[in-house]
């Protein structure tokens, strides 16, 4: 079984959020990258189809040379070779289209994905490329096995969760639940020493027309500040919630 996990290079969540250029472009500076939490997921479960059943792993990304830390550190967790497309991810179709490429050259049978980035949060990536690709689809996906040429995934839905058996090839969106966060692994030093040696092949993007752009970009309104009311003083907290806060 060949699995693809494709992985996003993005922003860690404790990093110092900035725009430039107008608020047109998202400031780099100073910003530590990691692979996408979703997909981190996802690839933890394709470790356990290449330690359980024999499953060959390939990561990729669609990027310049700045994503390929991300992919190294994919390779030491136990990722078998990388794949970066040499070209920056500008929005989700072309993101899409250019992995779309990728699975047909490599013949693979699941493509594991996180259900989104948490960058931008579009969430379009894994369905259009099963889309793209004529291949079964399952988001949300809270668990899945594979058992010769069937997938049996577990996904969640309003109020519980539903399970779907689907030939392959197929396309996973998955999340927290496909693995847990205690499964997830942190590369030792054999790991990092063999990623070394493992392949990481530029590919190079085919002519892809981006479908949307991002023409700005706006922080969250600062919180206001905080009024502090001393704990027996009931008749102030209770005008200020009625006069300030207009809540009772």
């Amino acid at each position: 079984m060949k699995v693809l996990v494709c992985i996003s290079h993005v922003p860690d969540t404790t990093s110092k959020i900035n725009f430039k250029d107008d608020n047109t472009q998202f400031d780099t500076n100073g910003v530590q990258f990691v692979i996408n939490p979703y997909d981190e997921f996802a690839l933890t479960r394709a470790m356990w189809f290449k330690e359980k059943q024999g499953a060959t792993v390939t990561v990729v990304t669609v990027g310049n040379s700045s994503t390929e830390p991300t992919l190294r550190k994919a390779l030491a967790i136990g990722a078998d070779a990388a794949i970066r497309v040499d070209t920056e991810a500008t929005d989700g179709f072309s993101v899409a289209k250019q992995l779309a490429e990728v699975v047909k050259s490599g013949e693979f049978d699941v493509v594991l994905a996180g259900k989104e980035s948490i960058d931008f949060n579009g969430g379009m990536v894994p369905g259009m490329l099963a889309s793209f690709l004529d291949f079964n689809f399952v988001n949300a996906c809270i668990g899945l096995e594979i058992e010769g040429t069937t997938a049996t995934a577990a996904r969640e839905i309003d109020g519980g969760k539903e399970i779907i058996k689907a030939s392959l090839p197929i396309v996973i969106a998955g999340q927290k639940g496909l693995v847990e966060e205690k499964d997830l692994r942190i590369p030792n030093m054999r790991g990092i020493m063999m990623a070394r040696k493992k392949p990481l092949t530029v590919a190079t993007a085919i002519d892809v027309t981006s479908a949307t752009a991002s023409t700005s970009f706006e922080k969250p309104t600062a919180k206001g500040a905080v009024k502090l009311v001393d704990a027996a003083n009931i008749d102030e907290l209770i005008s200020l919630l009625h006069n300030e806060a207009k809540v009772i």
